[in-house]
């Protein structure tokens, strides 16, 4: 473990659990359901009255945080189960999923 590690671990799980800009429902990333991240993510993200940009994108970016924070760490079947919950956000906010 280099210098600071373990600052920098403790500082992506607060972001994590404690956006300045969501709500995030507790345990929501470990489900198995990429309908429902995407739909919790999108809840999330309407309701918030912190966030600073659409709520698409700041949905989208609380999850690719959690997914680059998460790195080899994260297995493979909740990775794909993430990036599915990508095409789900995209879906349910009315926007082509890449082709």
């Amino acid at each position: 473990m280099g210098k600071g590690s373990k600052k920098t671990a403790k500082w992506s799980q607060e972001v994590t659990a404690h956006s300045n800009a969501l709500d995030i429902e507790p345990g929501i990333f470990a489900s198995d359901d990429p309908r429902k991240i995407a739909r919790s993510l999108k809840r999330s993200a309407e309701a918030s009255d912190r966030r600073k940009s659409s709520a698409f994108r700041s949905a989208m970016s609380m999850l690719s945080f959690y997914i680059n924070r998460a790195g080899s760490g994260l297995a493979d079947e909740q990775r794909r189960v993430l990036e599915n919950a990508k095409d789900e956000l995209r879906t349910d906010f009315g926007r082509e999923p890449p082709g």
